[in-house]
Formats: C-alpha cells, structure tokens, sequence
C-alpha cells in the first residue's frame, strides 16, 4: 500500500488504519545535516513492535523508544546529496508482519566558495602524488572511526555542547580558495582560540584516534556510539589517548595551529557513519531528544 504523509512517500503492508508515519526534522534540510526521523502510529492491539531498523542515504539507523509510542534515531544527509537523500525502515511485529516506510528530503546545492584564504605555500597548491597518497589514506582512517562507530552503544545521556565557548569564526558548508588555486568545502565549524587554550569533549565517548593529519594537525576523534563521531583539529597537544573514556566537557586537547591553516583555532567536525555531518546539528537536535538516557 502507498500513501503521503506530511509531503513523505510511505509504502506499508498494513491497512490505512493502521498504518505507521514516518517523519523527518527538519523537513528541509541542508546538505551535511543531521536529521531526526520520528515513527508514530506504528502500535497494533494485541500485535507487539519486535524491532525497528533502518538506513538512511546508505548509513544504518537507531531506533529507540521515546515519548508517545513513538520511536526516534538520528541520521544525515550526504554533503553532496544529489538529488535525494532516502530513509527506508522497517517495523517488525510478533507476528511477523511487517511494515516498511521510505522518505525522502531533497536538500538544497551548497554556495560556491565565497572564503579566499592565505595559508603555508605548500597547503596552496596541487598535492603531490605522495602526499595525495597520505590524504587519503588519512581520510580513510577517518571514515573507519565513523563506520565502526555503528557497532558501539549509545554512551551520551546529555545533549551535546559546543567544545569552546569562543566566537564562530567559520561555519559547516562554506566554500574555499586557498592561495588563490586550492579550492575546497569547509565540513567542519571553526572556533576562534589562542595556542593553548583548551578544548573540551562535546559529550561523553570512548576516544577512537589521536593522530596528526597532513591537513587536520594533530586531531583526536571521540566515538560517542550509534554512529556519531566528533572531531578536534588543528591542536597544538592532545591530552588523551585512544581508548581513553572522556566525560561530556572532559578537556581533551588545547589549541593549536597544526596542519593547513590559516593561524590558531579549533576546528570542529562531526560525522555520521561514514558521512560529514554538521556538528552544530547535534547540538540542536539533542536539545530536545525524549530517547536521552535510555
């Protein structure tokens, strides 16, 4: 059975009547957000929900029970989303029905490069083969954090925080030249910071990489579980090691300017799975999460 629910596609097996919802916030989203998806209407009498599963834009989903019979996870929506980005889930029962629901939110293109910035001479021009070599094998440690992150628990019961309390100096999406050649996507927030100034965990997770980066400096990447991972660049000195638990607020490195940059500062990231997701979301979005703790 097909059906539109709140401008959603939906396809069920169960009859109109009891048929489930699925919804995400916000229904606009931008390319790199994080998302909620949200699962109402889905209890039958007498036909208990076993399990609630799912993806979204290719990542696994994780579902919890939440306020009103409904059930919540958090997802994301590729950086570059062309032209949709789907969510499929599906609601087994005891009784070995199931339901399956598909959504879909077309995210807008991000701005061209608008930021011209100057740093060292060999960050502003092509990369070497070897270097590119490094890039990459670097950014593939880093999407393995995030990967392996869906086998580890939810270990955040708080929502999350900024990891300065400094200005924004630089926002998730912004395009950039670099020395007039290099042009890249900004997928992280920049806060401003003198060296040696502290950062602090935007929330509790089992610290999964300290390492320094060709680009990134010195980092360390926090697994706070069920797919999301934040990440701290730029540091002058990391104050953890892997395998390391830290606390919502923990420091855990101060700042620095490692790395291609322009001068000190924070930068920021977040990931989702495999994916770049904007970390401002998780702050939004864990405001007002009814699965906290559970």
């Amino acid at each position: 059975m097909l059906g539109v629910f709140g401008g959603l596609a939906l396809a069920s097996s169960s009859v109109l009547a009891q048929q489930p919802r699925l919804a995400i916030t916000p229904a606009n989203p931008l390319p790199g957000a994080v998302v909620r998806l949200t699962l109402s209407g889905a209890a039958v009498a007498g036909d208990s929900i076993v399990a609630v599963t799912g993806t979204m834009a290719g990542e696994p989903l994780h579902f919890a029970a939440a306020t009103g019979g409904t059930f919540t996870s958090l997802g994301a929506v590729p950086v570059d989303s062309t032209p949709l980005a789907i969510a499929e889930v599906i609601v087994e029962r005891a009784s070995g029905c199931v339901d399956t629901l598909r959504a879909t939110v077309e995210p807008p293109p991000l701005p061209p490069p608008s930021e011209l910035l100057a740093v060292a001479p060999r960050f502003g021009k092509p990369m070497d083969s070897a270097t590119q070599a490094r890039v990459a094998r670097e950014s593939a440690l880093a999407r393995n954090v995030g990967k392996r992150s869906h086998k580890t628990p939810k270990l955040w019961t708080a929502s999350f925080e900024y990891p300065r309390p400094s200005a924004i100096t630089s926002r998730f999406g912004t395009g950039r030249t670099f020395n007039g050649q290099v042009t890249s996507r900004h997928l992280g927030v920049d806060f401003k910071g003198a060296s040696g100034e502290p950062v602090r965990a935007a929330n509790r997770g089992v610290v999964a990489l300290v390492d320094t980066f060709y680009l990134g400096g010195r980092i360390v990447y926090v697994d706070h579980g069920q797919g999301v991972v934040t990440a701290y660049m730029h540091l002058s000195r990391a104050l953890v090691a892997a395998g390391d638990t830290v606390q919502r607020g923990q420091r855990l490195g101060l700042v620095g300017a490692t790395g291609r940059v322009t001068g000190p500062h924070l930068h920021w990231a977040a990931r989702y799975g495999a994916l770049n997701v904007n970390p401002l979301d998780l702050v939004e979005l864990t405001k007002t999460d009814t699965s906290a703790g559970r």
